[in-house]
């Protein structure tokens, strides 16, 4: 089974717990949980994109690690976030705590998928996914999954952004 196999399933059986009241993006860019829908047209546009910018990252899942790197060939933490935002029309620079100025601050029980999230005093970030996952580019390992509750993350936790 190769790396993105696994993580798909790994994640389709996690997402498909009781537990799981939110809407959720998997991998393959589809909404699931009970509340299975990405917010209507009509409710919010930039929750609308942001939701979009989530779905978009799904896409890079295993991409490799590359120092600087915004585009698919590779990417970085900042360089991942430039990148999906920018599919959706959104221009931020590529750097984690340039990304952090922009935007509004948004308490950590209150993301929605295609919010940013930081850690480690501003030198990693991500985008969330929902329910307590995100997708970002780290070394070693390129782009994957990691859980907010997951202890190196949420000891360097330092806040997230709504674009």
């Amino acid at each position: 089974m190769t790396s993105r196999a696994w993580v798909t399933a790994l994640l389709a059986f996690l997402l498909a717990g009781p537990a799981c009241s939110k809407a959720v993006v998997s991998p393959d860019g589809r909404w699931i949980g009970p509340a299975a829908r990405p917010p209507e047209i009509g409710e919010d546009p930039d929750a609308s994109r942001n939701a979009a910018a989530a779905r978009e990252a799904m896409r890079y899942l295993g991409t490799p690690y590359v120092r600087a790197g915004s585009n698919p060939a590779g990417f970085d933490c900042s360089g991942l976030v430039v990148y999906v935002f920018a599919r959706v029309g959104v221009s931020i620079p590529h750097n984690a705590a340039q990304q952090y100025r922009y935007g509004t601050a948004v308490p950590r029980d209150d993301l929605v998928p295609g919010d940013l999230v930081f850690f480690d005093r501003l030198r990693h970030n991500g985008i969330y996914l929902g329910d307590g996952r995100f997708i970002h580019a780290t070394k070693p390992g390129g782009v994957k999954l990691a859980r907010l509750d997951n202890e190196w993350f949420s000891s360097r936790w330092v806040g997230a952004r709504r674009l």
